[in-house]
């Protein structure tokens, strides 16, 4: 597959901006290139454009080239990115599973680009044939999140690997919560996918949702085209430090893993003993889908207790759902006393 060949013209001809630090590698011992202040150092000084200590730290844990990895300000960027790369607004269109996370529908319709809904069954699971049926040549994107949000569940590998090889497009694979399953993500298989882009985050397993940092993994062709296109200095100094702060603990983050899911698992037996829930699903992530008579009576109920869950009821096959968070096991309880007052 050429990647070029599915690029907008104008990305594909476009000069991208080309920042001081991008001109110069290594270190300097006097900087004047960039009209920075020279004062109020290291704040005074662009960060590294390109990350590349953060992207040669997550190299060594993930096992992905750091050519390999674009780093974004949260996952949204990479996602809105990519539309901005493959997708002519108004003529090219994506596909996407549903019931699923919602910034894929909203930066479609920022790009002013057709988003096609492929509804997933009864087990939350999805068809690469049905993907396949509603695509046309005009389809360049399919979304694929797995596990799920918000159903928790991991979709079926092989209809994964069924649709990477049928398609001849870019399949995006967000993985934000795959350090919670059981089942081994696609970062591995980037060399039998030139297609494959694998989204992950520092916002879930890595407790780190406030630094707002994102991760895609994908060849070196779209990873190329991604950084053509972003805005020069996209991650912040303080970010890359935290980043590299956090990479350096990753016995700390195995064990908070470790712990969420014995969470969930007590969690999940606790609320089966509530008469209020009618049905859990299962879930690889780190929050549980549950069925109840009335999300909106549930939901108001813990919002007067000062408990916040997500309402899901309005959602595509989730009606009556709520979406609960695993927390610590004081929070659990809390939950759970307050459900059995309801």
């Amino acid at each position: 597959m050429d990647i070029k060949n599915l690029l907008r013209k104008n990305i594909a001809e476009l000069q991208p901006y080309s920042c001081a630090r991008d001109e110069f590698k290594g270190e300097a011992s006097v900087y004047l290139d960039a009209n920075e202040n020279p004062y109020n150092a290291p704040y005074n000084r662009y960060p590294d454009p390109l990350q590349w200590k953060v992207k040669e730290a997550i190299s060594e844990i993930k096992h992905v080239p750091a050519t390999n990895i674009f780093l974004g300000n949260g996952s949204d960027e990479p996602i809105d990115l990519l539309y901005r790369a493959f997708c002519e607004p108004r003529i090219d269109n994506v596909v996407a599973i549903e019931p699923t996370y919602g910034m894929y529908k909203v930066c479609a319709n920022i790009n002013d680009i057709e988003y096609r809904k492929v509804l997933l069954n009864n087990s939350f699971d999805f068809s690469a044939d049905e993907m396949l049926q509603t695509a046309d040549e005009k389809t360049k994107l399919m979304w694929l999140c797995s596990p799920n949000n918000p159903t928790g569940n991991s979709l079926n590998q092989d209809e994964i690997a069924k649709l990477l090889k049928n398609f001849m497009g870019i399949v995006v694979v967000d993985e934000a919560y795959i350090d919670f399953s059981s089942q081994p993500g696609f970062a591995t298989k980037l060399h039998e996918f030139p297609n494959l882009v694998i989204l992950q985050t520092f916002s879930k397993a890595w407790g780190s949702a406030a630094i707002r940092l994102g991760m895609a993994f994908a060849s070196v062709e779209i990873v190329q085209v991604l950084n053509k296109i972003k805005y020069p200095y996209n991650i912040n100094i303080l970010t890359q430090k935290q980043a590299l702060k956090a990479l350096q603990e990753k016995e700390q983050v195995s064990n908070w893993v470790q712990a969420l899911i014995s969470e969930r698992a007590w969690l999940t037996d606790e609320l089966q003993k509530l008469d209020i829930i009618k049905h859990i699903y299962p879930t690889d992530a780190n929050f549980v889908l549950v069925k109840v008579d009335d999300a909106n009576a549930v939901y108001q109920y813990l919002v007067n207790k000062s408990i916040i869950v997500r309402n899901r009821n309005t959602v595509s096959l989730c009606l009556g759902c709520i979406r609960i968070t695993v927390g610590t096991r004081e929070e659990n309880e809390v939950l759970i006393k307050n459900l059995k007052g309801f």
